[in-house]
């Protein structure tokens, strides 16, 4: 691995910070996160256009850039810094790779373009879990997240030459505005069931209702998202393992959602260095005082160690299968957002829990992710696992007895 960027990535991350400096202040922020969408759509139209930023890892004969998870992940960590709100999230690094990876040419021909463009946002519809779950970066303990044939998620049955999907999923991230939804949904009954990729155009389907939720970061919208008899169409292969599939593409969406956490981690601790040379106390600056100084220089630390991890983890995802290492680098950058933003807040003091001050947004973002893509021991657990070392502690330890 070459740990020096390239030109074009140093260009592609001066154009998108340029971009994002020049239309995502704070309240433009606050704003969008208020709309009917969640975010600008004028400022996504822009961003999608030029640089281009929703087709970045899309392959170029289908209208994208050609780039990889590296240039994508170094644009979600200035995304991350701006808190911009977009579906960049989960239609560039979930739905297009996704619809590239299990899509038929067609599927990848109809939709990879205008996701590409843009024109089409996607988001993933899984009822039972999380992305980190459904991706193989954790795992439930009974091992489905699609519902397994109980009540509850989401049941495929087959209606002629087509399928219908009926169930319900909450916390789909971007579900209420995503024009195309990728379902996961579990068919074939209980003791023979598996689980399969729906594609689902939810504008104008009869039995499609979405919700927005109020959630703890609102710059990151969820939606309730409730299917009755829906019309769907598979995802690629109707006989392919899905789960393994997805498994082995998890590494992408697992560096970007790292880079974004230390992009979030950087922004705060930026903030709270800057604070800390103006606030004065006892007739000095607080950033002056010797225990203040060694906080913020184990944030510091923190905050690189876990961008060194996600640049790792990303360059990983373009070699080939690599969810245990984007597990360990997600795990080391959602610590690091919470322990950065955590001490942001106290450094701050009672201004840094207040709605006027930017400080209380990154600590909700760095909340918010743990929740939704960890928790942090669970994602080391399960990359231990994959990497066989508790086995081999095992087998070592047979060995002593």
């Amino acid at each position: 691995m070459d740990a020096a960027l390239t030109a074009e990535q140093i260009e592609i991350r001066r154009t998108v910070r340029e971009a994002l400096l020049k239309h995502c202040a704070t309240d433009d922020v606050r704003a969008a996160a208020q709309t009917r969408a969640g975010y600008d759509e004028a400022l996504w139209r822009q961003l999608a256009d030029r640089p281009g930023l929703a087709g970045l890892a899309v392959e170029g004969r289908y209208g994208g850039a050609g780039c990889g998870p590296t240039e994508l992940a170094l644009v979600c960590e200035e995304t991350g810094q701006a808190l911009l709100p977009s579906p960049l999230l989960t239609t560039a690094a979930v739905t297009a790779p996704l619809v590239a990876a299990l899509g038929s040419e067609e599927q990848r021909a109809a939709y990879l373009p205008r996701l590409a463009s843009g024109e089409l946002t996607g988001a993933l519809v899984v009822p039972c879990g999380t992305l980190s779950e459904a991706f193989g970066l954790t795992e439930r303990e009974d091992g489905d997240w699609s519902g397994g044939g109980r009540a509850g998620g989401v049941q495929a049955r087959r209606d002629g030459d087509g399928w219908r999907l009926y169930g319900e999923a909450a916390q789909v991230l971007d579900g209420h505005s995503a024009g195309l939804l990728l379902v996961a949904a579990h068919t074939g009954g209980y003791a023979r069931g598996r689980t399969l990729l729906f594609a689902v155009r939810p504008e104008g389907a009869s039995g499609v209702a979405r919700r927005r939720l109020t959630v703890l970061d609102e710059t990151r919208p969820q939606a309730r998202v409730q299917l009755r008899d829906v019309p769907a169409e598979p995802l690629g292969d109707a006989g392919r393992d899905v789960r393994a599939a997805m498994a082995r593409l998890g590494g992408v969406p697992a560096a970007v959602l790292a880079a974004e956490a230390v992009g979030v981690a950087g922004r705060a601790l930026e903030q709270t260095v800057q604070y800390a040379r103006v606030r004065e106390q006892f007739g000095r600056p607080i950033g002056s005082f010797q225990a203040v100084k060694h906080r913020l220089a184990d944030l510091y630390v923190a905050v690189q160690a876990a961008r060194s991890a996600a640049y790792y983890a990303a360059w990983a995802a373009g070699n080939g299968p690599s969810a245990a290492i984007g597990g360990l680098a997600l795990a080391q950058a959602l610590e690091a957002a919470r322990l950065v933003t955590g001490e942001a807040v106290q450094l701050h003091g009672g201004v840094g829990v207040t709605w006027d001050h930017d400080v209380q947004l990154y600590f909700k973002r760095a909340a918010s992710d743990e929740l939704l893509f960890g928790p942090v021991q669970r994602l080391r657990e399960h990359a231990a696992q994959a990497a066989g070392l508790f086995a081999a502690a095992m087998r070592r330890e047979t060995v002593v007895l």
